[in-house]
């Protein structure tokens, strides 16, 4: 039985007009919100996703990684199209193992586009970057400037494009523990 006097809502904490249902205390606008809720919890997982870019709630928690897992040599994926402020289509691929990202790669039709060059040069070294720390995540693979450089320098697309330079930079550090050598490139 619904019963209606001034009170205080048990969600929102405003004096109003208070419904009670049971043992809830709700004013109308929050009883409307708790109906949505119980009613609707896709729409509201949805909408909390946008607001605050992560789930409502965690996902189950990843096993610890005891050792380095090894790398399937099939991998399953799934291949999203985007579209960047210029118009331009993008194709972005990632490779899961037991269903987190392990790798991702980003491939445009504009490819053959001097322009874009520089771009894609640019995104291959993010891509490979990211993957190396993607599986440093969810396979435990052990991060090293060794494999950051050679990430690096097989994103080059020619000479001393910024993956290029950033690979001879960085290399320096390699084979000196001390980082004093900051030469100019």
């Amino acid at each position: 039985m619904t019963t209606k006097k001034t009170s205080c809502c048990d969600l929102c904490g405003q004096e109003k007009k208070i419904r009670t249902n049971g043992d809830r205390r709700l004013c109308a606008t929050c009883k409307t919100i708790v109906s949505h809720v119980k009613n609707h919890p896709d729409r509201v997982r949805k909408s909390w996703q946008e607001l605050y870019g992560e789930p409502i709630q965690p996902g189950p928690p990843r096993p610890a990684i005891q050792d380095e897992k090894e790398m399937p040599d099939v991998l399953d994926g799934k291949r999203y199209r985007a579209v960047d402020r210029e118009n331009n289509k993008w194709y972005l691929s990632v490779s899961e193992v037991e269903g987190y990202p392990v790798e991702v790669f980003a491939s445009t039709a504009f490819d053959r586009d001097n322009e874009l060059q520089s771009r894609i040069s640019n995104l291959t070294t993010i891509t490979r970057l990211i993957s190396l720390i993607l599986r440093h995540l969810f396979l435990g693979e052990r991060l090293t400037l060794a494999k950051c450089l050679k990430q690096i320098q097989r994103s080059s697309r020619q000479r001393d494009d910024l993956p290029d330079m950033l690979y001879r930079v960085l290399s320096r550090y390699a084979d000196e523990p001390n980082h004093e050598n900051s030469k100019n490139i």
